[in-house]
């Protein structure tokens, strides 16, 4: 099984991802903690992305789908949870080249809806209990800004594929994973 999951900046993606994780048993791959440990360690890509991620940009498409191929080249349990990734129209035709070779599909979107006033109130919460550099005042309305630019478009890419789910995001943490259980099937499959 693959399985997307997208929603804008703090819309509760990584909490979503670590619970799906536990219960289905999928691989989770997030783009962002990838990135945010390269940039800890200092590598090429890390010093790169920092340009990116700081300015509240989403790196080139050909760099975050070599990332994800090079990720899922590596193997991983019964599928996949893909947390951050795709985020624009190219990424995703790029991530179904790269599952094509292996005969696989994404196989459900979870488009996680959140409105922006909740949205900003939990990035800001965000940055000052974590102290992250991608979400100053700032740096969260410029990655709102590229969301509904760039991101948001896959909400119709994956609708037309008849793959995508929306779940209300403004829900309490529990009621959300229970919707999204309900929207992929209790086991997930």
């Amino acid at each position: 099984m693959i399985l997307v999951l997208m929603g804008p900046p703090g819309s509760g993606k990584g909490t979503q991802a670590k619970l799906i994780e536990r219960e289905v048993g999928l691989t989770h791959i997030s783009t962002g903690d990838m990135l945010r440990r390269a940039v800890i360690e200092g590598t090429p890509l890390g010093r790169e992305a920092r340009k990116y991620l700081d300015a509240g940009e989403l790196l080139p498409d050909r760099v975050m789908i070599d990332l994800v191929a090079d990720r899922i080249g590596n193997g991983g349990g019964i599928g996949y949870l893909l947390d951050g990734f795709p985020r624009t129209v190219a990424q995703a035709e790029g991530l179904e080249a790269v599952l094509g070779t292996t005969g696989q599909r994404v196989d459900r979107v979870i488009s996680i809806q959140v409105g922006k006033d909740e949205l900003v109130r939990r990035l800001v919460g965000r940055a000052a209990e974590e102290g992250r550099s991608d979400d100053s005042e700032m740096v969260i309305a410029r990655r709102l800004e590229v969301y509904e630019r760039q991101t948001r478009p896959l909400v119709g890419f994956y609708a037309q594929k008849s793959v995508l789910v929306e779940v209300n995001g403004e829900q309490s943490v529990g009621e959300v994973f229970a919707e999204i259980r309900q929207r992929i099937g209790a086991n997930g499959r």
